[in-house]
């Protein structure tokens, strides 16, 4: 960045606010935009409009922003107004107060048209921070009661822009060109961080893999992710635009980011895993516990045909005994069901019905070759059923015991050995040292579809031959707990 960027004597500075349908740039739209040009010390323009943004304004947003849908019925729509706003913004630096929500809106807009926006972004919030970080608040109204700013018509676009511009043109009489100049510099030079966090917190993040987790106030865990690069996937997060309200809310909220190191991404996906389940971050929606792990048993009857029952109490060793796992009772019903349709097999024999004298209804339907009544043969039958069901088997643990997978990382020195038995993830351990000390008796895991998943797919697909695996016969065996 050259210093002609942030030279207060020669930089146009764009402030803009926008006024929208609501906190979702995915689907929410604009309805008003405000910009005033500064350069030099004195304002140079100004530009504004009404939007039509083509779906219903609430009555909370119209209350919040004064802004009615009669107001904005015979306004122009986003398309009509987007060369003239691009060339009004060309070649300026973009200044808006919680940049992020503006900023993003405006990327949203011009995608919707298939089209890129881009531009140098300066938040003033962040500003705020840095000429005045004694302070812990720097929302709008927090600046204008501060710094006894003239009020202004709030939620309005003109109106908050005209706020910015005083908080603006206040700072540099307080502090003086140079200093502003090089705060606006130094924020222009880094990534988009969330206004609460520290502005070098992505220098402290190590770039490596492991599980990153974000904390809110009064330390309420929000979010737990994992990555190859800790400081990479972090600094994503902060320079992504918000595509949904729940994006920023956690943005918002951010108050702390912490790490764990791993050794490789197996480790950290375990991590990861482990961490979402037993600590229910806020803000993680996948891969949360399933409370009813199902699986599907078969079992043959007084009359010699395979029947397929319902087992929620899962033994991890005896996994080649069970077909398919399943986060519920409703799940395993419906994969049975598809079974039986695509292998006119017998519903009854699979617990779809009633156990009842007589054909089962698929039967009468000719859905069903007789295995009800006794008309099909119970060896072709039981063929037929295995047939059907054999994707679905579960894997049975190939080793005698627990092993420990060993993930080294060469550029950290990190080592890892994750201890795994029966696809559950019991133990990590840093050093063969550790390993030899290591019993596993007395401690609790829970046998887990996702651990179960992920383990399958790292020790028997491909990256498993490039993996090192130790048998440990002497380490004892874990309490199963089930979920």
């Amino acid at each position: 960045m050259t210093s002609k960027t942030t030279d207060l004597d020669s930089a146009t500075f764009a402030f803009l606010d926008i006024e929208t349908t609501g906190g979702s740039s995915s689907h929410d739209r604009i309805t008003e935009i405000g910009i005033r040009f500064w350069r030099a010390g004195e304002v140079v323009g100004q530009w504004q409009t009404l939007l039509n943004p083509q779906t219903r304004i609430s009555p909370f947003i119209e209350r919040f922003t004064g802004i009615s849908n009669e107001m904005v019925a015979d306004a122009p729509l986003f398309e009509d107004i987007a060369d003239e706003l691009e060339a009004q913004l060309k070649d300026t630096i973009f200044v808006a107060h919680n940049a992020r929500f503006d900023y993003g809106f405006i990327k949203a807009e011009f995608r919707r048209l298939g089209r890129l926006f881009s531009a140098k972004v300066l938040c003033t919030v962040k500003l705020s921070r840095r000429l005045y970080p004694q302070y812990r608040r720097h929302n709008m109204d927090a600046l204008i009661e501060r710094h006894g700013l003239a009020q202004v018509q709030r939620h309005r676009a003109m109106g908050d822009v005209s706020a910015m511009l005083a908080f603006f043109t206040h700072a540099l009489a307080e502090h003086g060109t140079a200093p502003v100049a090089e705060a606006i510099k130094a924020l222009l030079q880094r990534p988009s961080i969330p206004s609460h966090l520290p502005v070098d917190v992505l220098d402290e993040l190590p770039r490596a893999p492991g599980v990153y987790r974000f904390y809110g106030e009064n330390e309420v865990l929000l979010y737990v992710g994992k990555s190859t690069n800790i400081a990479q996937r972090v600094a994503s997060h902060f320079s992504g635009d918000h595509n949904s309200t729940r994006g920023v809310r956690m943005s918002e909220s951010l108050r702390r980011v912490e790490w764990t190191e791993t050794a490789g991404e197996l480790g950290a996906l375990l991590l990861e895993l482990k961490q979402i389940k037993t600590l229910k971050p806020m803000f993680n929606r996948r891969s949360r516990a399933a409370k009813n792990l199902v699986s599907i048993e078969l079992a043959a009857t007084e009359s010699g045909y395979l029947q397929a029952r319902l087992v929620r109490e899962i033994q991890p060793d005896r996994l080649g005994d069970y077909y398919g796992l399943f986060r519920s009772k409703r799940d395993a019903e419906k994969a049975l069901s598809g079974i039986a349709a695509k292998n006119e097999l017998c519903n009854k024999l699979l617990g779809l019905e009633p156990d009842h004298d007589g054909p089962c209804f698929q039967r009468t339907l000719g859905r069903c070759k007789g295995a009800c009544e006794g008309r099909e043969d119970a060896v072709r039958y039981n063929l037929r059923m295995q047939i059907a069901f054999h994707a679905l088997r579960l894997n049975t643990w190939p080793w005698q015991g627990p092993v420990g997978v060993v993930e080294r990382n060469r550029f950290t020195g990190v080592t890892d050995i994750l201890v795994v038995y029966n696809w559950m993830h019991v133990a990590t351990v840093h050093s063969e040292a550790e390993l030899h000390d290591l019993t596993l008796r007395g401690q609790a895991v829970t046998f887990d579809l996702d651990s179960y998943k992920l383990l399958v797919k790292a020790l028997m697909g491909r990256d498993g031959r490039s993996l090192t695996v130790l048998e440990l016969p002497a380490v004892g065996e874990p309490d199963v707990l089930m979920p």
